[in-house]
């Protein structure tokens, strides 16, 4: 993803006209089909819809931005760590994390493609200790609770610059060096190298054969960003190889028109061959946020993706090669050449097949030197709400959320305000599940409790609830089909709830009341 140290961003600055400041409140929602507030006055036999909305957090494993806090901690301090994460998310009302499996052709699971990360152990190859697999932890207590799991994979990227340890002898720099070629004091795989793309592709789909993943999740590295020689000049990625041989195979494109071909290709191919495997597992792109020069609304200025990482992310969506697009939108509202309304409506624009289009926010901004207020986010989110066509938003990245930055986890309570439900990715197909019979009975050990019990359905599901309190509906989901809701809510006791079940792509059964054994 973007998150380059200031040096970077002034080195960037010449080609992108990026402003450095241009990078670098909280409201209720409106009642709407696509969101509504957990504590909803409506009919008072029948609730109101589901409120949906993704509510997604970026977790980075990548110099242990967020999680494992730091490297060589044992197995079980990193499963700690990761239920907190998880704890925390669902408290907060998200409903998806995006883990970052794959930082520098490395893994934090078992393959037999590549190394163990060095960020679990500090080395790469060496498993963590005592020998578990994360990724499989991750996804069961996710799931636990009522949590997506998005896998997210860096294709290209070889060797990231903070890494000190050296490569393991299964490393790909090792084992195939002819795909791999040194950019700055980074390595990276070239996408127009034979085989590049097959050893990439055959790592997406081996954690999709695998792993139960909700997503398959690629942020902006593709073609790696620009870097500058000693005199200032732009420096071209090394990839005069596979160049020459497209030349000798009678290629006309120009090396620009080449290098988008190579990563077009690439998305096209995962998200068909990612479907064929598994159809309901979505594939998400999170690029830079600025389009193609030729395109941008007027006012915008700023880098080009499509220039300088040979990303033509509008054809992408255009094709529907994509089942959500999560641009980072990581500038202010009001900011000058990247108001962050005018981009989210840009992207809105570009999308003829009505993917979804959750934007990515800054949330790790806020707190920090030249800090963004709390409520610089909570706008944000306020106007994906107005802005039609967007249904949710992602955070980057999880340690803004887990360490309170400017305060943000009070002002994120109060306006997502309860659950949300993951919106429908009904172009996939597929059934919506069987609806639920549920009951609701007493907790003699807890009077301020009710217990939800699944009694036909499918358990594997996320079971969808209404509870009726008074005149105020409020929304809840219970994974698995069993829990408890409060016996009270604003001084009025539980006396009604619906139940429905919702299935993997976020298609949901007819609601059906629960049958009240409390008596």
């Amino acid at each position: 993803m973007v998150r380059h140290s200031l040096k970077d961003l002034r080195d960037l600055a010449f080609l992108a006209g990026l402003a450095l400041a241009g990078l670098l409140g909280c409201v209720k929602p409106p009642s709407s089909t696509l969101f509504q507030a957990g504590g909803n006055p409506a009919s008072s036999a029948l609730p109101p819809a589901a409120p949906r909305e993704f509510r997604a957090a970026w977790v980075a494993t990548v110099a242990n931005i967020d999680w494992p806090s730091a490297r060589g901690l044992s197995a079980d301090i990193q499963k700690t760590e990761a239920r907190n994460i998880i704890s925390q998310a669902r408290a907060l009302g998200l409903n998806a994390l995006i883990l970052q499996v794959r930082p520098a052709a490395d893994a934090l699971y078992p393959s037999r493609l590549e190394p163990w990360s060095e960020y679990l152990t500090g080395t790469q190859g060496q498993p963590p200790e005592p020998l578990y697999d994360p990724l499989a932890f991750w996804i069961e207590e996710a799931h636990r609770a009522g949590l997506e799991l998005h896998a997210w994979f860096n294709p290209y990227r070889a060797r990231q610059t903070s890494s000190p340890a050296p490569l393991a002898p299964g490393h790909v720099a090792n084992t195939r060096p002819d795909l791999v070629r040194a950019y700055g004091d980074q390595l990276w795989l070239d996408p127009g190298a034979p085989g590049a793309v097959e050893h990439v592709l055959a790592v997406i789909l081996d954690v999709v054969r695998r792993y139960d993943v909700d997503g398959v999740h690629f942020d902006d590295y593709f073609y790696p960003y620009p870097i500058l020689d000693a005199a200032g000049q732009q420096v071209d990625f090394p990839d005069e190889p596979s160049w020459r041989i497209f030349l000798a195979g009678g290629g006309t494109l120009s090396r620009a028109d080449w290098r988008r071909r190579q990563v077009d290709r690439f998305v096209e191919r995962v998200y068909r061959e990612v479907h064929r495997e598994k159809p309901h597992v979505r594939v998400g792109v999170s690029p830079f946020g600025i389009g193609r020069p030729d395109r941008r609304p007027p006012g915008i200025t700023g880098f080009s993706q499509y220039d300088g990482l040979y990303a033509d992310v509008e054809l992408w969506l255009e094709q529907g090669w994509m089942d959500y697009l999560a641009p980072q939108l990581y500038w202010k509202r009001d900011s000058a050449g990247q108001s962050f309304s005018t981009l989210l409506d840009y992207w809105l624009t570009q999308n003829p097949e009505g993917r979804h289009v959750w934007p990515g926010l800054f949330t790790s901004r806020t707190g920090s030197s030249d800090p963004w207020p709390a409520e610089e986010i909570t706008g944000q989110i306020q106007l994906t709400r107005t802005h039609g066509g967007s249904t949710g938003h992602a955070h980057f990245s999880m340690i803004a959320l887990k360490q309170n930055h400017g305060g943000i986890t009070a002002r994120l309570a109060d306006i997502y305000d309860g659950p949300a439900l993951v919106p429908a990715t009904t172009w996939l197909g597929g059934t919506a599940p069987p609806a639920p019979s549920v009951r609701l009975l007493k907790v003699a050990a807890d009077p301020t409790a009710v217990r939800v019990e699944l009694t036909t359905g499918d358990g594997s599901c996320l079971l969808a609830l209404w509870g009726r309190y008074g005149p105020v509906w409020r929304f809840f989901t219970l994974p698995g089909g069993t829990g408890t809701l409060p016996a009270q809510s604003g001084g009025k006791p539980l006396d009604l709830a619906f139940a429905s079940s919702v299935g993997r792509t976020g298609l949901e059964s007819p609601r059906v009341a629960a049958r009240d054994e409390r008596n």
